[in-house]
């Protein structure tokens, strides 16, 4: 038997916090959503088009993406579609297409320290008159946490 090429990569931000549930042998499950954003040129301007995707993610890597990921965080997945389908009470079928994930790899975040400004992520322009009046000499460097690549542990 073949199976068909099914595969996705995406990049976005997480939309909302992750959530982890389990299923009911115990298989963790985490579920996220994550916005996409794709420019292009329309007449004389630029256009904005968003996608929002549902992602999933299974065992140790639902794990990881539940303690890595926040809304907000820069996150590309590389996975497959899959098509869940179902009919309601009244017998209405329904269907919704979600990501699965087969790797994950969370954008580095960049801490703020005193001075810098949330809104945009960008360093003062002259750190001696940041919040701590220190000299720019004294300032101390931005903290970056580590680009963490997550993939899943067969089980």
């Amino acid at each position: 038997m073949n199976n068909s090429l099914n595969s996705i990569l995406i990049e976005g931000n997480l939309v909302r916090e992750p959530l982890l549930r389990a299923t009911s042998k115990g298989t963790q499950v985490c579920s996220f959503t994550l916005v996409s954003n794709r420019f292009y040129k329309q007449d004389t301007g630029f256009e904005r088009e968003v996608s929002f995707f549902d992602v999933e993610s299974w065992a140790k890597l639902a794990e990881n993406c539940y303690s890595e990921g926040h809304k907000g965080r820069g996150v590309r997945v590389v996975g497959r579609l899959k098509q869940d389908r179902w009919n309601d009470p009244e017998g209405k079928p329904h269907s919704r297409v979600v990501v699965v994930a087969e790797h994950v790899e969370f954008r580095p975040e960049f801490h703020k320290y005193e001075g810098e400004r949330e809104s945009t992520g960008e360093f003062p322009a002259n750190p001696a008159q940041a919040a701590t009046a220190q000299v720019a000499a004294e300032a101390p460097a931005p903290v970056y946490a580590e680009s963490r690549v997550l993939e899943e542990v067969m089980f």
